[in-house]
Parts: structure tokens; C-alpha cells; sequence
């Protein structure tokens, strides 16, 4: 039998370069069809120019530099999107725990404190008026007022931070129900 040698004028079928390449014939045809690879005949091709073609088009970058930025800044974006949903979502759900509270929710806590305070600081003239009057020293009278100021801090004194307070105000500001929840798949 003569040997075969492979020449740079060596011209194959569909089968054989599908055979060289690795690829299935349909799809020798295809890239064929997109000018990949060029025909010599029908069904014929260079061999050693087709497997070139070849070679260079699987090597060949399908993107632009400018278009894998792009994509990498996309990327980059995406990560970062989920990064700070993650983070919303701890934070909400810290803040569900009573674990943390808003600033807003906070400020007016503090500022019934102060309504409050400045109620009953506003109420001792008032509780006070009568009784003092009725003193007959100013030491007398200075017992008087300085009782009902003690009174006024020892109630001061007793607020405490009410976790049920802050749970009603978040549930308040997000519309909640304070018997229920809340559930997203309701939504």
C-alpha cells in the first residue's frame, strides 16, 4: 500500500477534515456556510489551510477589550447590587430582632422623653401652688417643692428602654399589624 502524505495542496472531504478537527460534519457545513472555512469543491477543502482557518477563529477573542470591560463592570455591579441587598436585608432583620433601631425610631422615642419631662416639670407650678401658699416658712415651702421635684425624678429615673415600645413604632412606620408578622409571600 503507498503511503499518503500530507501536502499543503492536500484537499479533504466534509467527513475527513470533521475527522481532523474533532468536529461532527454538520457543523464543518456550518462554519463553512459562515465563512469560516472555505470550500475548494463541492464537499472538498484545503486541509491544511481549512485547519489553520480553524485554529485562528477558535483563537480569536469572541468579544472586544471594550466589550469585557463592559461585561466585567457589569459583573462588577451585579456583585456589588447583591452585596448591598444582603446587607439591607441584615440590617432589617437586626432590626426586626430589636437588635437595632432606626435613628428615626430613636429620635422619637427621645423626644416623648422629653415631652414628658417637660410635661411634668410644666404640672409643678400648678401641684404646687396651693400647698406652697399654704406655707407658713419659705424652709416649709422649700420642702414642698424640692418633694415634688424628687417625685418628678424618681419617675424620670424609672423609664427604662421598652423593646415592645420600639417593636410598636417599627410596626407602625412599616404599617404592619402588631398581631401578625410579617409575611412576603402574601404579597
Amino acid at each position: 500500500m503507498a503511503e499518503a502524505r500530507i501536502t499543503p495542496d492536500t484537499e479533504v472531504s466534509t467527513t475527513e477534515l470533521a475527522c481532523v478537527l474533532g468536529i461532527t460534519g454538520r457543523r464543518v457545513r456550518q462554519l463553512a456556510e459562515d465563512g469560516q472555512l472555505e470550500r475548494t469543491g463541492k464537499g472538498v477543502f484545503n486541509l491544511a489551510a481549512s485547519v489553520q482557518r480553524y485554529i485562528a477563529g477558535q483563537s480569536r477573542p469572541t468579544t472586544s477589550e471594550e466589550e469585557a470591560k463592559m461585561e466585567k463592570g457589569k459583573r462588577q455591579a451585579e456583585v456589588t447590587l447583591k452585596a448591598a441587598k444582603a446587607e439591607m436585608a441584615r440590617l432589617e432583620m437586626k432590626e426586626l430582632q430589636g437588635k437595632m433601631h432606626r435613628a428615626e425610631d430613636v429620635k422619637a422615642m427621645t423626644e416623648d422623653l422629653v415631652y414628658t419631662t417637660r410635661s411634668a416639670l410644666m404640672a409643678l407650678p400648678g401641684r404646687l401652688a396651693v400647698d406652697v401658699c399654704a406655707a407658713q416658712t419659705a424652709a416649709e415651702a422649700s420642702e414642698i417643692i424640692r418633694r415634688e421635684v424628687a417625685l418628678v425624678m424618681r419617675e424620670l429615673a424609672s423609664y427604662r428602654y421598652d423593646p415592645k415600645k420600639y417593636e410598636e413604632r417599627v410596626r407602625e412606620r412599616r404599617s404592619w399589624d402588631t398581631g401578625q408578622g410579617r409575611d412576603d409571600d402574601d404579597d
